[in-house]
């Protein structure tokens, strides 16, 4: 079979994604049922939440409205291919060819194009940062000797699917109106 069903029901290939079938609705709904750490953490922090603080923090820092939807949408394509730890995905060539795909095909959709290096490189330190503080704060982890730059507080409580999913499409709405608005 080479499509999935998603949430909404929409059929959906994600080795060669259309961007008209990619659906808010079913990326936040996925990415609030969705683990952080393969579900190793002690309770369940879900990717939605993850992307939710890394927006926070871009916004936080002030930084262009594109950067804080790029830091919500950075991982939506774990909302169609799941994730793998970064151990693997660093041995699976083809996965990473289809994420990139995939990520590409959702900025487009939602920012009209795709990440400039600037920017991408500010998504990669904002999420490289939370994984800093995600892993100290649930696994007592720290994997660098000096805490990185952060200003926001990242909220890490259990939190409901719903309350995440809500809160995910609240946000890429309002974001999407600001940067659309801004872009007149």
């Amino acid at each position: 079979m080479s499509h999935m069903t998603t949430y909404t029901k929409l059929r959906f290939n994600p080795v060669n994604p259309d961007a008209s079938h990619i659906c808010s609705e079913d990326i936040a709904h996925a990415l609030s049922m969705l683990t952080r750490a393969t579900g190793h953490f002690p309770q369940f922090y879900s990717v939605g939440q993850h992307c939710l603080n890394c927006c926070k923090e871009a916004m936080e820092r002030n930084l262009p409205v594109s950067i804080s939807l790029a830091c919500l949408l950075h991982d939506a394509a774990e909302s169609y291919i799941s994730d793998l730890t970064r151990a693997v995905k660093e041995q699976i060539p083809t996965y990473n060819e289809i994420e990139e795909r995939l990520l590409e095909t959702i900025y487009t959709k939602y920012l009209g194009r795709n990440l400039t290096v600037d920017e991408a490189s500010a998504v990669k330190e904002i999420d490289d940062s939370m994984l800093y503080y995600e892993l100290k704060h649930f696994m007592d982890e720290e994997i660098k000797t000096e805490p990185p730059y952060f200003i926001s507080k990242p909220d890490f409580s259990l939190r409901p699917f719903e309350d995440v999913e809500n809160e995910y499409k609240k946000t890429l709405s309002a974001l999407l109106s600001l940067y659309f608005d801004l872009s007149k």
